[in-house]
Formats: structure tokens, C-alpha cells, sequence
């Protein structure tokens, strides 16, 4: 049985995926743990599986075109200790790998995200939306979608993603987890420094940046709404 299940939702990213699985397998290696490469192909019709499967991983298929429910069943088929979730479009330090693992092992977090950073440097709006959300994220102990890490057992008592909206799903997990670690005795939290570095692609979309976040802002039920998720649906049909 591996100690950690990476599980890697993906839809059309044979352009990033390979890259983002090298990174994992690295760091997994020099983490010094035992590992399975999760990647749920939400859809794809690209050549997403096939690159997933020439890098080593276990591929799923989950049809429903969903984030949350993509990674869901990533951790449905995962066996390890410990799952840890990637986008597939983010790569990992081996460093912030194995500070995140030494720390569920330890036995005092429950589990946790880290502040991102882009493989772009933002501007304009993008940047801004980045430094307010970092400042959230570190406050409220609120983990980035891109990178999140958890005990298993904590994961499915917490009910894992929340499958009603598609969007934001990672926020009630980190706020579930919280609940769950108070109990334990066990915290959530968010890693400081670098290691974590995510694709700047949708930064380039101003308008699309600005909608979202005035639809959001106004109407936070949008979430439940795929057609309002735009940004992260519509980038890559």
C-alpha cells in the first residue's frame, strides 16, 4: 500500500501534464515515501491519458465534467495514507513535498495547502486578485486549489469536494478540515515560502478575470452554476 496517493484531475492538458508529473515523481522520490500517480481524466480529447499513462500513472475516468467531482473520484480509487491533490497544469518542490508530508506524519496537522506563486509574473488585475488572495489564504488558512494536502481518513469523514458547485470546492474542504482537525487536536495549515508554481494561463484573460469577480462578489451561489465558471471551464474546450 503506498503512503501517499497524488491525485491529478485533468482535462485536455497533454501540453502541461507531462511536466507537472515529472515534478511529482521527483518529489515524491527524494520525499522517500511509497507513491501512486492518480490522473483522472475528466473528458479529455487530447492525448491527456496517453502521456499520463507513459509517465507511470494510474488513470480513471471520470465523464462529468466537473472539478470537484474529478478529484473525488481520483481519491475514490486512491489507497495511500495520505492524498495529496495537484492541478495538473502546477509543478511541486520536492522541498515543499516533503515538508507537507513530515508534517501529516508528524501527527499534528490534519492537512493543508501552501501559498502559490505563477509560472508568469502577474499584472495589472491579476496581480492584484493574487496578493489579496494570498493574504486570505494565510489569515483564514484556506488552501489553493492547486496544491492540497490531507489524511485520508480526514478527506472521506469531511465528505470530501463538495459535488453542488464547480467552483470554490476547495475552500469548504479546508474549512470541513478545520472543523475535523479542532476535534483532533489537529491543524490545518497553509506553508509559507515557494514551491508551488501554477500556470498563469487564464491571467491573460482580463475581462473574463474582472466578470468572475463581480459575478462572484455579487452572487456567491454562482458556484453552483458551471455556466458561471466560466474562467475555469470555458479556457480549454
Amino acid at each position: 500500500m503506498p503512503e501517499v496517493s497524488i491525485i491529478i484531475p485533468a482535462f485536455n492538458e497533454a501540453e502541461l501534464i507531462g511536466k507537472t508529473l515529472l515534478s511529482l515523481k521527483s518529489a515524491a522520490m527524494q520525499g522517500n515515501t511509497s507513491f501512486e500517480l492518480i490522473v483522472v481524466d475528466n473528458d479529455s480529447t487530447d492525448e491527456t491519458t496517453t502521456i499520463a499513462q507513459n509517465h507511470g500513472a494510474r488513470v480513471v475516468f471520470e465523464p462529468h465534467r466537473q472539478i470537484a467531482r474529478a478529484r473525488n473520484t481520483g481519491a475514490s480509487a486512491a489507497k495511500g495514507r495520505y492524498l495529496f491533490f495537484v492541478d495538473a497544469d502546477t509543478t511541486i518542490s520536492s522541498e515543499l513535498f516533503s515538508k507537507a508530508l513530515d508534517e501529516l506524519r508528524r501527527g499534528r496537522t490534519i492537512g493543508g495547502g501552501a501559498l502559490v506563486s505563477f509560472d508568469v509574473v502577474p499584472v495589472g488585475l491579476a496581480r492584484l486578485l493574487l496578493r489579496v488572495w494570498l493574504l486570505i489564504s494565510k489569515c483564514l488558512r484556506l488552501a489553493a486549489g492547486c496544491f492540497i494536502f490531507c489524511e485520508a481518513a480526514a478527506f472521506r469523514e469531511a465528505g470530501g469536494f463538495d459535488n453542488r458547485v464547480y467552483a470554490s470546492e476547495e475552500l469548504w474542504l479546508s474549512r470541513n478540515l478545520r472543523i475535523i482537525g479542532r476535534k483532533r487536536g489537529k491543524k490545518f495549515i497553509i506553508l509559507d515560502g515557494s514551491g508551488v508554481t501554477t500556470s498563469a494561463r487564464k491571467n491573460s484573460q482580463t475581462l473574463r478575470l474582472l466578470a468572475t469577480t463581480l459575478i462572484f462578489s455579487l452572487f456567491p451561489a454562482g458556484v453552483r452554476f458551471r455556466s458561471l465558471c466560466f474562467l475555469w471551464y470555458d479556457c480549454r474546450k
